[in-house]
């Protein structure tokens, strides 16, 4: 296989570009991450970014993505050495009204084969 001709590639860097993925490494480190570290845009705006309404209710995409990292860090914790862990996080998504998000966090090769974490929803992966 390794002959074979390539048809098309995508790369990690372009899907950031592209807005496919949202880079939040810097976040990450803040945290405790040590690999550069995305969130699919599925994820990203439909739990980070707060709905409508919530001015009020103290919410941030500062604060929701930091719940997120914080989260996905304490299950890859808890979760060993394996490369992918499965979490539940709660997202206020109106006054009074929590949704629960299944997210997903896997580790595997960048671009040039180095560690990175993708966070994202099942039907991302």
């Amino acid at each position: 296989m390794d002959d074979w001709p390539i048809i098309f590639s995508y790369t990690r860097a372009q899907a950031i570009a592209d807005g496919v993925l949202v880079d939040v490494t810097t976040q990450a480190a803040q945290i405790g991450f040590k690999v550069h570290t995305v969130v699919t845009d599925h994820l990203y705006n439909e739990y980070v970014v707060p709905p409508a309404g919530l001015e009020g209710e103290g919410q941030s995409v500062e604060g929701r993505l930091h719940d997120l990292l914080f989260r996905s860090l304490i299950a890859a914790a808890r979760n060993g050495t394996g490369d992918r862990v499965e979490f539940d996080v709660l997202f206020l998504m109106a006054p009074g009204r929590w949704d629960t998000a299944h997210v997903v966090a896997a580790i595997g090769p960048g671009d040039r084969g180095e560690p990175v974490m993708t966070i994202m929803l099942p039907e991302d992966d």
